[in-house]
């Protein structure tokens, strides 16, 4: 194109600008002129096929054309950068939209840690992938155990594995420290379970740990457990303690809440026994205390586990693990 018809054509655009009578013609004009696949877009494209000698002329009527052409339609309503006009009363108040709310697995983790830090216990993190040791070994767990299979277990290679539970961070926590150690541990654990209501692959645990070279007891246990029961449950709500066997522990305890719904009278939440079994807990096995380096002569602790999703279903009436991965707003939004 020579300057000659670039002022042809210049003309012919502003001509047409002139004459537009409504918004939505000068919105067509506005696309055909100065949209990105408009007229004065492909001349600047095109430019590196212009004489090289032509090229500063051209360049400048090119401009020049873009701001008349810009400027026109500005005074026609149709926006120089191309803002379609603002069909709605700008006078009128604005909405307030609601805050979000945290997802009820970051609150119960955050309470959590509210309630023990009032204890002296800290918060300690490790890695989601494992290796055998960590997950299993230096926990007493025997060679044999059904737990490390692979219908159980998410393995990668024999060595590395998506750990199973929060206690390898307990196990990292004392082989870097030495007594006292308290300790809790949240986090992300996998293992292959079916996805239904109660069950999920991918759940969150909260262990604690504490051990001491001063004797530490059952009792103590009792005493913390009994502790957040109330503060994460309500005054109401007590603890019960029933024998059971776990690896790492011994002796070791299922740990029950009387259910703060009907206050152990019975009801559809605890299936009418009046209690809902929340953690299991015990005295550390002597063993895992070597595992890690400790004499168990010198050193005793207690230790416990929950699952997060069982507690934020327990204290918020939620019969389904899968709502609290659909982050469905509608159902979120209740908990607010």
């Amino acid at each position: 194109m020579t300057l000659a018809e670039l002022e042809n054509n210049k003309a012919e655009c502003l001509a047409e600008i002139a004459a537009a009578s409504d918004a939505a013609v000068v919105e067509a004009l506005r696309v055909k002129y100065v949209g990105r696949n408009g007229s004065i877009p492909a001349l600047i494209k095109g430019m590196k096929d212009v004489p090289k000698e032509e090229r500063p002329a051209f360049g400048k009527a090119v401009q020049a054309w873009r701001a008349e052409a810009e400027a026109a339609l500005a005074a026609k309503g149709g926006g120089a950068s191309g803002e379609k006009p603002v069909d709605a009363d700008l006078t009128l108040p604005g909405r307030w939209w609601r805050l979000g709310v945290k997802h009820p697995l970051s609150r119960v983790i955050e309470e959590t840690a509210q309630v023990f830090g009032r204890l002296g216990f800290t918060v300690a993190d490790g890695p989601e992938l494992e290796n055998r040791f960590n997950n299993f070994t230096a926990l007493n767990t025997p060679a044999h155990h059904p737990s490390m299979d692979r219908s159980d277990t998410f393995w990668f290679g024999e060595d590395c594995l998506l750990r199973t539970q929060t206690s390898p961070v307990q196990i990292r926590t004392m082989q870097a420290n030495r007594p006292p150690v308290r300790v809790i541990c949240p986090g992300r654990t996998y293992r292959r379970d079916t996805t239904d209501a109660t069950h999920s692959a991918n759940f969150h645990q909260i262990e604690g740990l504490y051990v001491d070279t001063k004797p530490v007891s059952l009792a103590d246990l009792k005493s913390v457990l009994a502790y957040f029961a109330k503060e994460m449950m309500g005054s109401g709500v007590t603890v019960r303690f029933r024998p059971h066997f776990f690896p790492f522990t011994e002796p070791s305890v299922e740990v029950d809440f009387s259910c703060h719904v009907c206050k152990g009278k019975g009801c559809s939440v605890c299936k009418q026994s009046g209690w809902i079994e929340v953690a299991g807990a015990g005295m550390v096995d002597p063993r895992v205390f070597k595992f890690v380096g400790y004499d168990p002569k010198e050193v005793s602790g207690y230790a416990f586990g929950f699952g997060v999703e069982r507690i934020a279903m327990i204290k918020y009436g939620i019969s389904d693990i899968r709502w609290l991965y659909e982050n469905d707003i509608r159902f979120l939004g209740q908990l607010g």
